[in-house]
């Protein structure tokens, strides 16, 4: 299922480019019967994308891989990621942040993580 999902979020980038055809000018997959996968592509017009998948435990799929595309401003996204036990964890420079914690707030949260549990 997550690779489906992966694959999904890969697609609407690669449609996201333009209308015009970009030739695939790399692609590499591979499906082994573990369930271990490595699949790769890249076009003509710089969107690249990759992965590499095992199974943990003999059940748990966990997947890593990246891709990259130019956004219609012009701008080069590319995101990496996880996905395992702990969920899909990206990782960008065009991703949000949140905010710093405010010292008085954070000091707070160490003291109260220095009180006995209740």
């Amino acid at each position: 299922m997550k690779v489906v999902i992966i694959l999904s979020v890969v697609a609407c980038c690669w449609g996201q480019r333009s209308e015009e055809s970009a030739k695939t000018v790399r692609e590499i997959s591979d499906i082994n019967p573990d369930g271990s996968f490595n699949y790769a592509f890249e076009t003509e017009n710089q969107i690249f994308a990759e992965a590499q998948g095992f199974l943990k435990d003999g059940d748990q799929q966990v997947i890593q891989g990246q891709y990259q595309f130019t956004s219609p401003e012009g701008q080069v996204i590319r995101l990496a990621y996880v996905a395992d036990e702990n969920g899909f964890q990206p990782q960008g420079e065009h991703l949000p942040t949140p905010p710093p914690i405010p010292p008085a707030i954070q000091r707070a949260l160490d003291y109260l993580a220095t009180l006995p549990p209740k």
